[in-house]
């Protein structure tokens, strides 16, 4: 797994992921979740849902024709989750450690 830091985006597009979701349904998911501060265009989803697979941090599903094709997360997809949580965690604790006398 990849140690660097998750875009917000793809932060965002991992935790929408727990039920298989289309791409507008991720869209309208990241927007709702970050109470419409996040807004994904279209071609950033797709490269992004690009990536993930490729990485097997998602994998397609319900993939019927006439249907959308759908993602969801998988167990290495949780993990990276996991990892930036840790690591936001780590770096808030610092930021607030280290700030908490500035005036």
């Amino acid at each position: 797994m990849s140690t660097a830091a998750l875009t917000e985006a793809v932060f965002y597009i991992l935790l929408s992921l727990d039920a298989p979701l289309h791409g507008y349904g991720i869209m309208q998911n990241v927007e709702r979740l970050s109470s419409g501060r996040v807004r994904l265009a279209a071609g950033t989803l797709y490269g992004a849902l690009t990536t993930l697979t490729e990485r097997g941090w998602i994998e397609a599903v319900g993939e019927d024709e006439g249907r959308r094709k759908e993602y969801r997360i998988t167990p290495e997809g949780r993990a990276a989750v996991r990892a930036e949580l840790a690591r936001l965690q780590e770096l808030t604790a610092n930021g607030e450690a280290l700030t908490r006398n500035w005036t």
